[in-house]
């Protein structure tokens, strides 16, 4: 139920935004129903949900790429109806979106000003030096530190958020979207993320800030709309509003438990792992794990816990080492020795190196399983239907079928194709690489029960996280890594946040 009627929050008619009556209907899921959203200029404006609850649908409408079935729009007192992005663009509405969309072979000026390239002094050509200055010059307003001429396919993860964030402001646009823009971002540039958000604010700009982290948006944001199963259930002022107020209004009841109970019995060790290095900057790691053991890693970003699990899984080679799981040493070369190995990888990145988002749901969580289930050699497309809905089942996925494109789901959702992928593969050791990036409170608390359904089946799990919390409520023992380097081996109940962020972020004499 909507807690009263939604009440449009300006004052004295300064409304940058309101989108009225907006439906949308995608087969058999109704997306969103009959919802109004009313955002004020020089504000920051915070939406928030369950994933599959209508906020990316939402502001894809806004951003010219959906046309709603029902509903209308106004930019400042102006009607105006979208069929595509470059018109919303042109009414200065400019979107971040969650998943990356940047041309990776290009450098980063060339991709802040893609569509907008100066002229050069000859015909069709153009002015890279303008570019370039013009790169630099707007890093520098903002205090983002970025190589205008660095390809952005040799970038890390947060680095190419940066760039779309420089994208989007290079623009001058007066309502931007930003959708999870720290989900990739470290802790200091996150921070400097904020103090942008607060300076486009001073100047007028209405920010529609998309966020699972609900504590960014209790200090950052003046009104919060809050969507479940595609409806408005609650618009008001941030002030009047708690973190359990928000989860109550996203979930519809309270999160009493958001953190499951450990029931799983702790067994013998499972995987040892020996003084493994790699090229990618891994030097010298070591540490074990019991079957029905949850293991955290934790580090600030850099910190090689990423490149653990690429050199475990054999997507980077190891330079030096060894692996043993169940008393067997393991020779990996690639991802493909590392699965019939019975290991699996949740990669942190899910659209550059888990899914392939034009293909079926079904397609993607059978990939690497068909030998598996008896389909190495010929598929069967309504035996891997079914196994794909069962698997999708099991962990409360939301699509309108398994035949469906993985493009087609929202970013938990996504997250969530993933895990039901390597469930399938029932693999004794599994490595889950920031599986809550982009997950509401609700599905975290899901992901959280499964991790602890797979220890009680016996399974050792490693489970890299940047969000100290979760791993302090979920794992019995955490790793911290600091430049490469394996710097901690804590038990969880024995030692605290403040103890682990120092070993990560403090180098020793």
């Amino acid at each position: 139920m909507i807690d009263g009627p939604p009440q449009d929050i300006a004052v004295n008619g300064d409304i940058a935004l309101r989108m009225t009556g907006i439906s949308k209907r995608f087969g058999p899921v109704q997306a969103l129903s009959d919802v109004t959203f009313t955002v004020r200029r020089g504000t920051v404006h915070a939406l928030v949900g369950e994933n599959g609850a209508g906020k990316s649908t939402l502001m894809k409408i806004l951003a010219g790429v959906y046309q709603p079935d029902a509903g209308s729009i106004e930019v400042d007192g102006e009607p105006c109806a979208f069929s595509a992005p470059a018109q919303a663009l042109a009414f200065g509405i400019s979107m971040i979106y969650q998943e990356l969309d940047l041309a990776e072979h290009l450098t980063v000026a060339e991709n802040i000003f893609l569509g907008a390239e100066p002229a050069g002094r000859l015909p069709f050509t153009v002015n890279h030096k303008t570019m370039v200055s013009g790169t630099r010059g707007l890093g520098a307003r903002f205090d983002f530190e970025i190589d205008p001429a660095a390809r952005v396919e040799e970038l890390s993860t947060g680095d190419c958020q940066i760039v779309e964030i420089l994208k989007a402001l290079r623009r001058n646009a007066s309502i931007v979207v930003m959708d999870e823009p720290t989900s990739s971002l470290s802790e200091r540039e996150a921070e400097r993320l904020f103090e942008v958000v607060r300076q486009l604010r001073q100047r007028g700009l209405s920010i529609i800030y998309i966020s699972h982290r609900l504590e960014e948006i209790v200090g950052l944001a003046d009104e919060v709309s809050v969507l479940r199963d595609g409806k408005l259930v609650h618009s008001g002022p941030m002030a009047q509003l708690s973190i359990p107020k928000i989860v109550h209004h996203m979930v519809g009841r309270e999160l009493t438990d958001f953190f499951p109970a450990r029931k799983a019995e702790i067994g013998d060790v499972c995987v040892t792992v020996t003084r493994l290095s790699s090229d990618a900057g891994v030097k010298d790691v070591s540490f074990d794990i019991r079957r029905g053991e949850i293991v955290g890693m934790a580090g600030l970003v850099g910190a090689g816990r990423t490149e653990v699990a690429k050199a475990i899984f054999g997507v980077d080679p190891m330079t030096s080492g060894q692996i043993l799981v169940d008393g067997d040493q393991l020779r990996i070369d690639s991802p493909t020795d590392a699965i019939s190995n019975g290991i699996a990888l949740l990669t942190e990145d899910r659209k550059r190196t888990g899914l392939c988002l034009e293909l079926a749901c079904s397609w993607n969580i059978t990939l690497p399983n068909l030998a598996q289930i008896g389909m190495k050699w010929m598929i069967i497309p309504s035996k891997e239907t079914a196994i794909a809905e069962e698997a999708g089942s099991r962990i409360a996925m939301k699509w309108a079928s398994p035949e469906a494109p993985a493009s087609s789901l929202s970013g938990g959702n996504q997250q969530k194709l993933l895990i039901a992928r390597w469930l399938l593969a029932d693999s004794r050791f599994m490595i889950f690489d920031e599986p809550t990036r982009g997950i509401d409170v609700g599905a975290k608390t899901e992901v959280y029960s499964l991790l602890n359904r797979l220890a009680e089946q016996g399974k050792a799990i490693l489970f890299i996280s940047s969000e100290l919390p979760e791993l302090f409520g979920i794992a019995d023992r955490i790793l911290v890594m600091r430049r490469g380097r394996l710097v901690g081996d804590f038990v969880t109940k024995q030692t605290t946040p403040e103890d682990v962020m120092h070993l990560a972020a403090v180098e020793e004499n």
